[in-house]
């Protein structure tokens, strides 16, 4: 059975203009009925006893209120017994003390913050509804709940944003010590309000020479790069996520999550009407050999550590050279990938255009 467990709150007190994740605008009356969903899914589904991560993300699980929290969190308890890294996602300003010490009570022992920037200007362009004294308040309030594990995202390639602005985002956020750093590109989708009202994201090549600063930058402060977007102090690389990376079964709960088990992949519907009408209602794709053996590669070149060449043959019964031996040579002769220590992974190049290498390695 899966070992990690995804659980999707898809509210928001305000919608940020680049986002189209699955959520809605909080209210009380949609949440209770969601809520009691939610207790319908967890009645009708089973679920590892022997889960090692938790994460809770959405949405914004933060917007609930302590009451409706501690519904989601009730939940989870029979769960939780063997984990070793429980997550939520919170807003800066959708965070109290008593929200706080609910996370603590409930043995939640890492927080995933939204920084995005330091530049106050630019939050408010980008929607977001907190400032940066914000960030640093809720920081305190969790590290007077006893929650030390934090990790903040930055954004980078916002409308307006130059290098200059992305330095001075880095290194606030590295002033407040969190022990993870995440970056997000700013992608324009076309459901998300800066989709639809056609804004571009910055020149290329400024959001390239963003990324190598960033790159370059943060483990000069300690932050050890362990995947393409994802910085960590020693000893807090993000479990869950690496999971993922790992190409692990997960399960996915509620309207608007996704997970993967027993060579299944499915996604819950993320209409949270029809999730309330039926909590079990979902897409789901039977997956290949050969669906799994892409879909790892593409994962685990993500990790700076690579592909697993052993766990590789263990999944698919056969060696990665059977089908990828030839093109991953001429991709190791260019400077893109490399082996040893039975993984194949990205070159610190190869890394900058994964995407290039991913197409040149699986396009048949």
């Amino acid at each position: 059975m899966a070992e990690h467990l995804y659980l999707h709150v898809p509210f928001c007190k305000s919608i940020c203009y680049y986002c189209d994740f699955c959520h809605v605008a909080y209210n009380e009356k949609t949440a209770d009925r969601w809520l009691n969903a939610l207790e319908e899914e967890f009645s009708l589904r089973t679920f590892s006893k022997n889960l090692k991560t938790i994460y809770i993300g959405g949405g914004t699980p933060s917007s609930l209120d302590e009451e409706r929290l501690e519904r989601v969190l009730r939940l989870l308890v029979p769960y939780q017994s063997e984990v070793e890294e429980y997550t939520i996602e919170v807003n800066p300003e959708t965070l109290t003390k008593e929200k706080a010490a609910l996370f603590a009570k409930y043995g939640i022992n890492r927080i995933s913050m939204g920084l995005q920037t330091s530049n106050d200007k630019l939050l408010s362009a980008i929607g977001r509804r907190h400032t940066f004294a914000d960030v640093k308040e809720a920081m305190r309030l969790l590290h007077d709940a006893g929650i030390t594990n934090i990790s903040l995202d930055i954004m980078y390639g916002l409308p307006g944003q130059d290098l200059v602005s992305v330095k001075k985002s880095v290194k606030d956020a590295i002033d407040l010590n969190p022990k993870h750093i995440s970056l997000y590109s700013l992608t324009i989708e076309e459901n998300s309000v800066f989709g639809k009202h056609g804004v571009q994201p910055c020149d290329s090549d400024l959001e390239a020479d963003m990324y190598d600063w960033i790159v370059e930058t943060l483990p000069q402060y300690g932050y050890r790069q362990y995947e393409i977007s994802n910085f960590a102090l020693p000893g807090y690389e993000s479990l869950h996520n690496k999971a993922y990376w790992y190409y692990k079964d997960f399960y996915g709960v509620s309207c608007g999550a996704s997970g993967k088990e027993e060579h299944k992949r499915y996604d819950n519907t993320a209409n949270i009407m029809e999730y309330c009408d039926d909590p079990l209602l979902k897409d789901e794709i039977v997956l290949t050999k050969e669906d799994e053996a892409f879909e790892m590669i593409m994962m685990s070149l993500r990790l700076v550590e690579g592909l697993d060449l052993k766990r590789y043959e263990q999944l698919t019964g056969e060696s990665f050279d059977v089908h990828y031996g030839e093109k991953s040579a001429l991709l190791m002769e260019e400077g893109l990938l490399e082996k040893s220590d039975d993984h194949v992974r990205a070159t610190k190049y190869g890394m900058k255009i994964l995407n290039s290498v991913l197409v040149a390695l699986m396009d048949d």
